[in-house]
């Protein structure tokens, strides 16, 4: 239930902007309406408001997002610190391992990308800043799940786990037995869960509380690199670099 407070009118505004996406990146009327379950008309005066505050054009039939929507994820970004703080840290990572270091932030079941310093392409899918992933099978959405309590893992988790390859954990419990495990360890490895010859491992960024506020990984190609080379090289490094990190945001 909502609370008194709750604007409808603003929750109906945010949804109309999220119903944009790289498969849709431009929408008639009729379209939105649809996507967003609401009716024409008050998708129409939405639409026509967005414009007017420059988060949306129209030419005339369809409808698109212009580049000042970015300044809403951009104020979330630049409130976290990350890139100022982290973004050093990460590419001397980088130079060190010779693959790919990103961070990501937990939203409810999936995880988002917040900085990212990239090598090689290893995989089919394009990851940048704003990139989403389901957080059950990637090693960054595993530590970030881990923090959470069962109550939360329920409630957070959808009741059916979506395997992306045949190595994909889909069982609630064995889920929950790995985090418990990435818990105690203080790092998380997946090996070609989210995608066929991806591996990566991933460790914690906390705050000054001792909350972890993000996750960053390392992500290597299976045919380069061993589960047995992870273990011994890249995650001392990674850990190392995640406790730097987490030094550097206890400190601002």
């Amino acid at each position: 239930m909502s609370r008194p407070e709750f604007v409808q009118s603003l929750e109906r505004g945010l949804k109309v902007i999220r119903c944009f996406d790289a498969e849709h990146p431009r929408l008639t009327l009729s379209e939105v309406a649809n996507r967003t379950g609401l009716t024409r008309a008050t998708a129409r005066r939405l639409l026509l408001t967005l414009d007017e505050l420059g988060y949306v054009s129209s030419d005339g039939r369809h409808f698109s997002l212009t580049p000042r929507v970015l300044d809403i994820g951009y104020a979330y970004v630049s409130s976290l610190n990350v890139q100022q703080i982290a973004q050093p840290y990460l590419e001397a990572l980088s130079e060190h391992v010779n693959e790919s270091v990103s961070v990501t932030v937990l939203d409810e079941a999936d995880i988002i990308y917040v900085a990212r310093v990239p090598t090689t392409r290893i995989m089919t899918i394009s990851l940048g800043l704003g990139s989403r992933l389901p957080a059950h099978c990637t090693s960054m959405g595993r530590v970030l799940l881990a923090e959470l309590s069962t109550d939360e893992l329920r409630t957070v988790l959808p009741a059916e786990l979506t395997p992306r390859t045949e190595r994909t954990i889909t069982s609630r419990r064995e889920l929950e037995a790995v985090l418990a495990e990435v818990r105690e360890q203080g790092w998380a490895l997946v090996d070609e869960e989210l995608e066929i010859g991806v591996r990566s491992i991933a460790a914690p960024l906390r705050d000054s509380n001792g909350r972890a506020i993000a996750a960053m990984n390392v992500s290597t190609h299976a045919g380069r690199t061993t589960v047995a080379e992870l273990h011994e090289h890249f995650v001392p490094a990674l850990v190392a670099t995640a406790q730097e990190i987490s030094d550097a945001f206890a400190k601002r």
